[in-house]
């Protein structure tokens, strides 16, 4: 049984990382109509870059605001990972320095953590899941 400071802790963990995504990451690619987002996705060599660029955009976004809430986490969770790794891809293949993916890699061990740990007691998914 969880005590109310590690639920409190998990649940900022996961309101502040969920939120930063979406915020500093997803939303100023949609904002700017992910044409830059595009560039960049066609350049990594993806079919469809225009598609992909906006399925990442959305991922961030929309991902962000439901790992945020704690709704649907786990598969949310995984989809973020996918797009981080490629993001990290992005960076090695620039020759980029490690401070650079330092970053990716945060998102990445938090969203493996809910992966395996689910949102906590205090979620979207724990309300659903009493309800069942």
């Amino acid at each position: 049984m969880q005590g109310r400071q590690e639920v409190l802790g998990w649940t900022l963990v996961r309101v502040v990382f969920g939120v930063m995504i979406a915020v500093a990451h997803g939303l100023p690619k949609v904002m700017d109509g992910v044409e830059r987002h595009t560039n960049t996705v066609a350049a990594m060599g993806f079919p469809f870059p225009a598609l992909f660029a906006w399925l990442s955009a959305l991922a961030e976004l929309a991902g962000g605001l439901l790992i945020a809430a704690g709704f649907f986490t786990r598969p949310v969770a995984l989809i973020l990972i996918v797009n981080l790794v490629v993001a990290m891809y992005r960076h090695l293949q620039q020759g980029d320095p490690f401070s650079r993916l330092v970053l990716a890699l945060l998102f990445i061990a938090v969203f493996a953590a809910m992966g395996l740990a689910g949102a906590g007691p205090w979620s979207l998914d724990a309300k659903v899941r009493h309800r069942a």
